[in-house]
């Protein structure tokens, strides 16, 4: 008899790390479901992709994480598309500067609803379904957990209560779902430094690259690949935070 092959639901996932998670989980014969909140686009592509390797294994979802309704929308669609969720990845995420004196309501708003409000939302939306699966949730952090990133202080503290929520999460629900999350390091160049002839952009990323012990920025597929694992292969693994950063929290 053939198993049903299970399925993940990975948040911010049309592109950068949210898609190689999504192509990770699709390559170990996962079905994938595809939440975007703006790059429709990437995602119809991204899905195309999936299934013309295997038929009818991957699905979108758009949702606004600033709007609270739509949590438990989502939730109900993606049970919808395969009748099951065994894994949840919460990558969904916004990120940009508020030095203090200029953070406002809205900026506040946002950056705590994309880095922690939704995904708690969603993860206390879907535990039951995830515990009668056995699964796993999957937070995605960052570096920065432990040591705010200057002029980042809304978004360090929604990372920083997004690691609480990891731990409060295993705690609560084990022993049948698995929580754990991954701090990634630099792995894409954000766009303010996104500029190979600049100068001062070149001179910021060297004094990032001289933090790093392994004296490079990582990659999305080795985020990928820290996800999958411990999603699917630490199974004697919860509430730990795995970092994937070259060893950059070592001098933060």
């Amino acid at each position: 008899m053939q198993t049903e092959a299970p399925v993940v639901l990975v948040t911010g996932a049309a592109q950068r790390i949210g898609a190689a998670i999504a192509r990770k989980f699709h390559h170990n014969n996962y079905r994938v479901i595809v939440h975007y909140r703006n790059s429709e686009a990437a995602a119809q592509s991204l899905v195309s992709a999936c299934n013309a390797q295997r038929p009818n294994s991957a699905a979108c979802l758009q949702a606004d994480f600033t709007h609270s309704d739509k949590v438990v929308e989502l939730a109900a669609h993606a049970l919808q598309l395969f009748g099951r969720i065994d894994v949840l990845i919460n990558n969904a995420s916004s990120f940009y500067p508020t030095p203090i004196g200029s953070i406002t309501q809205q900026s506040w708003d946002d950056l705590l609803d994309s880095n922690l409000r939704f995904a708690f939302f969603l993860s206390q939306t879907l535990a039951g379904e995830l515990e009668q699966r056995r699964g796993a949730i999957v937070n995605l952090l960052d570096t920065h957990i432990d040591k705010p990133l200057l002029q980042h202080s809304v978004y360090s503290m929604a990372k920083a209560g997004m690691k609480a929520m990891t731990q409060s999460l295993a705690l609560e629900l084990a022993p049948a779902v698995r929580v754990n999350a991954v701090a990634p390091g630099a792995i894409l160049w954000p766009t303010a430094l996104a500029d190979d002839a600049d100068t001062t952009v070149i001179n910021k990323r060297d004094k990032i690259l001289q933090q790093i012990p392994l004296g490079q920025i990582g990659n999305p597929q080795q985020i990928a690949d820290a996800v999958y694992f411990l999603a699917a292969e630490a199974s004697y693994v919860t509430g730990s935070v795995l970092r994937v950063d070259g060893g950059r929290y070592l001098n933060l």
